[in-house]
């Protein structure tokens, strides 16, 4: 059973997705941090992100995996190093090179895989690309000017005014809803639920009634 909980920023998705595989006893992926990680390594190497055979050429020589402690790269944990302004500001392009989200994925359903197919898995396209024929897909959106005073609340974004912060999300969304390979978008048979006004527990509640009205599948 995969759970797949999709969204943009700002929405709740990992307190959600990581309170959500706790109460199933699942393992829990957080897709957008593999992201982080080939952009760290691409930066890392110098190389251009707007170039796709050299990015892809970048992350297939590097090792991705996650675990408890959050994402490594060549069995370093960069959980922290991959929150940096310097790698959010590039994570958009490096994503959006088709060649690199389909080796990508591999790495996120070779992990699953390794989890015996069964995980809470959390993105931007996991209900839509990475695990289309699960029967668990969950959207999560909010209005605006919540998913900025969220991100506020957050480290990586402390420096930055609550206007600063709705802008980079603007731009986020733009790139990653315009994209050729795997816009973000609600697959067709997704639960979508708006978070703007209700609680953690209330959002895990819906999220699980869902699941279990059709457990295992």
């Amino acid at each position: 059973m995969v759970v797949a909980i999709d969204g943009p920023s700002g929405v709740g998705k990992s307190t959600v997705s990581r309170a959500v595989a706790d109460a199933l006893g699942l393992a829990y992926l957080d897709t957008g941090s593999t992201y982080r990680a080939a952009t760290l390594a691409v930066l890392n190497a110098g190389v251009d992100v707007n170039t796709q055979d050299a990015v892809l050429d970048v992350v297939m020589n590097h090792a991705i995996d996650y675990g408890e402690s959050g994402v490594t790269l060549d069995e370093k944990l960069v959980a922290a190093e991959i929150r940096t302004d310097r790698v959010t500001s590039k994570v958009s392009a490096v994503s959006a090179h088709p060649s690199v989200r389909s080796e990508i994925v591999e790495i996120q359903r070779r992990w699953v895989g390794a989890h015996g197919g069964e995980a809470v898995v959390e993105g931007r396209d996991i209900g839509t690309v990475v695990f289309p024929n699960t029967s668990h897909k969950i959207y999560l959106t909010a209005r605006p000017e919540v998913r900025a005073a969220r991100r506020a609340g957050d480290a990586e974004a402390e420096e930055s005014t609550l206007e600063e912060i709705a802008a980079a999300l603007r731009v986020r969304d733009a790139a990653d809803s315009s994209r050729v390979a795997s816009p973000l978008r609600p697959a067709d048979d997704a639960t979508i639920i708006d978070t703007s006004d209700i609680g953690i527990e209330e959002v895990v509640a819906v999220i699980l009634a869902t699941v279990r009205e059709h457990p295992r599948q």
